[in-house]
């Protein structure tokens, strides 16, 4: 999966939490990507993977 794809898809998500739950922000937003994206390098860092490894583990799940 390339960053575009993974972009798209979490604009959908963000989208759709923001219409279920209206009280959420961008700013709501932006900080769990960001702690996604955290994540992301924690795993790389412990198993070696590379990111766009661990994203398509991730997005087979």
């Amino acid at each position: 999966m390339n960053d575009d794809r993974v972009e798209g898809k979490w604009k959908q998500i963000r989208g759709e939490f923001k219409q279920k739950y209206g009280k959420v922000t961008d700013d709501d937003a932006t900080y769990t990507e960001g702690k996604f994206d955290e994540m992301l390098g924690r795993l790389q860092e412990r198993t070696g993977k590379s990111k766009e490894e661990l994203r398509t583990e991730i997005d087979k799940w």
